[in-house]
C-alpha cells in the first residue's frame, strides 16, 4: 500500500493535468492516459478516499435540505 505522502503526489499531479487539460499524467515513471475530465475527477475523489483511510479519518460529506411554506 502506498503512503500518504506518495498518495498526495499522484493526486497533486493529477489536479495540475486536470487544469491544464491534458489527459496524460506522469508520477514515478509511470504514465497513465484518461479518456475525460470526468474520469480524472473519478480518480482524484478515489485518491482522496485513500489518503483519508491512510491517515485514519473518513471524509464525510453531508447534504442538507431545508424547506419553508413560504408563509
Amino acid at each position: 500500500m502506498a503512503t500518504a505522502a506518495e498518495l498526495r503526489a499522484r493526486r497533486d499531479a493529477l489536479t495540475a493535468q486536470r487544469s491544464s487539460g491534458v489527459a496524460r499524467v506522469s508520477y514515478d515513471g509511470k504514465t497513465v492516459d484518461y479518456r475525460s475530465v470526468a474520469e480524472i475527477d473519478r480518480a482524484i475523489d478515489a485518491l482522496d478516499r485513500e489518503i483519508a483511510a491512510a491517515e485514519g479519518r473518513r471524509i464525510v460529506r453531508q447534504v442538507r435540505v431545508t424547506t419553508a411554506k413560504g408563509l
